[in-house]
């Protein structure tokens, strides 16, 4: 009984991660058919695409995967009738398929199989199935009532991640990408779930290279979640945040009586990080003094708490971010060229939200708006086509953080569900280049079109620099740093 009230806990946990959804579901299905002492347990989705269903990831080694029409075997009538199927003799029920098993070899002879739905309701999302008991006797009734209620519970974890269906009111589930969180599936993040999935399946140092607001966080945490070190911590630290004087304490903590006010040992990030992923985010911005300390720390992993002698070890893994363009900062000397060597053995660019598509930016949109209309109670929510053009149009040069917050701030506004352009930043709802829009000139840097853009929008924000940041969906140490110190107002 232990084992399956540990169950629903740990499917919950799991379900609030990047982790890959093949390994999410072949764990799930693991400790099901250990929960239920049976042979074996599949999960089967339904492809609200395709109609078909798809065993995602089955306890089979002998395939991979496997597709079958939605109304085929005990399974599909699970799905077209919602119905619990429990059968102690596979073979004499009229219901059963043996197709699967003559591939596998794999010889049926009890099932219990229950819908995955949120709630006794909701459309099916696909099908909680366990084959031959071990037991004497088959699968019980107090099986059928536990599967029944993880069945459930999977359904309702499942609403909360990306596998969520398009249409609430319509069966199954749709696909949105292999890394839960993470929605798309444009050509231009292929090679990034390649490199993601390769490189976490080592231990080797990893340079996320990106725009600010493309997800590089969410990305880096894909590789700790489905490495062999996910069970460790995943520490961050963010190097625009700290001030230089506290940097090297920060990273690699420091002695007791080390500075003034240092008045106990105080572990750095390294050593938090033990046996997990140590994460530095806006690397460029790392102060020349500590890069050589760091630098020490990828070649041996050793390293010595500030005011201290003893020379100290930490096994981690190191994934690096940054916007910045550090060959730049290498010619300018601003960043040590051994250091930027080090930390690209793996190089991932992630692309701009532009670039992307304005299919995936409207598949951002809709998954953001059913995040936050279930997050804050309101309607299920529908775009005007006049909203739904704007958002496909838009130049987002804050990316999917700016998306996500223009989403959120209509979904908030919409009380009847319905987004219209009126709940969309005022500031910004003239199309790129129309009057009452920032006209940036081409042939600046990047850079400097980027301090431009961000003076327009604290402008437009009558000087409030927590709103403008907001607005633009960035931090406001981002706007702060490339206003070089123009003073706030109305704050």
């Amino acid at each position: 009984m232990t084992s399956r009230l540990s169950l629903l806990v740990d499917l919950a946990s799991l379900l609030t991660r990047e982790v890959d959804f093949d390994s999410l579901l072949r764990t799930a299905g693991e400790r099901v058919a250990t929960a239920l002492s049976a042979a074996r347990a599949t999960i089967w989705l339904v492809d609200a695409e395709t109609g078909d269903l798809v065993a995602r990831v089955a306890d089979l080694p002998e395939l991979p995967s496997l597709r079958q029409p939605r109304g085929k075997g005990v399974v599909g009538h699970v799905v077209e009738t919602g119905e619990t199927v429990r059968t102690s003799d596979a073979a004499a029920d009229p219901r059963f398929d043996p197709s699967v098993d003559k591939v596998t070899g794999f010889v049926t002879r009890s099932i219990l199989a229950v819908p995955i739905r949120e709630d006794a309701r909701s459309p099916v999302r696909g099908v909680l199935q366990v084959l031959n008991a071990l037991g004497p006797h088959g699968f019980d009734e107090e099986d059928e009532t536990y599967l029944v209620a993880l069945a459930m519970q999977l359904g309702r974890a499942i609403a909360l991640t990306t596998l969520r269906a398009d249409d609430a009111a319509g069966p199954g589930v749709v696909l949105r990408g292999p890394f839960n969180r993470i929605v798309g599936r444009s050509p231009e993040l292929a090679s990034v779930y390649e490199r993601i999935a390769r490189a976490a399946e080592t231990d080797a140092t990893v340079l996320l290279r990106g725009e600010t607001g493309t997800g590089k966080t969410l990305f880096s945490r894909a590789i700790h979640v489905n490495s062999a070190r996910q069970t460790g911590p995943f520490v961050t630290v963010d190097c625009t945040t700290l001030p230089p004087q506290l940097v090297e304490s920060e990273i690699f903590g420091h002695e007791r009586g080390a500075f003034t006010g240092a008045d106990r040992r105080v572990p750095g990030r390294v050593e938090l990080a033990e046996g997990g992923t140590l994460f530095l985010d806006e690397i460029g911005d790392l102060p020349p003094e500590i890069q050589g300390k760091f630098l020490r720390f990828l070649q041996d992993r050793t390293f010595e708490r500030v005011g201290g002698r003893t020379t100290l070890t930490a096994d981690v893994r190191v994934v690096c971010a940054t916007h910045r363009d550090l060959e730049q900062a290498v010619r300018e000397g601003r960043f040590r060229e051994d250091l930027y060597f080090r930390i690209r053995v793996v190089e991932i660019d992630i692309p701009p939200l532009r670039a992307r598509g304005g299919d995936e930016i409207e598949t951002l949109a809709r998954h953001f708006a059913d995040l936050y209309a279930s997050r804050y109670g309101r309607p299920r929510p529908t775009f005007t086509p006049e909203v739904t053009e704007r958002l496909r149009t838009h130049t987002w040069t804050g990316n999917v953080r700016e998306l996500e917050h223009w989403v959120e701030s209509a979904v908030v506004l919409a009380h009847d569900g319905v987004l219209r352009l009126a709940h969309l930043p005022t500031a910004r709802l003239a199309a790129p280049g129309a009057p009452g829009e920032p006209a940036i000139p081409l042939g600046l840097s990047l850079e400097e079109a980027t301090r431009r853009y961000i003076e327009a929008a604290v402008a437009a924000a009558g000087g409030n620099k927590s709103l403008a940041a907001k607005s633009l969906g960035v931090g406001r140490n981002t706007v702060l740093r490339a206003l070089r110190g123009v003073p706030a107002k109305g704050e």
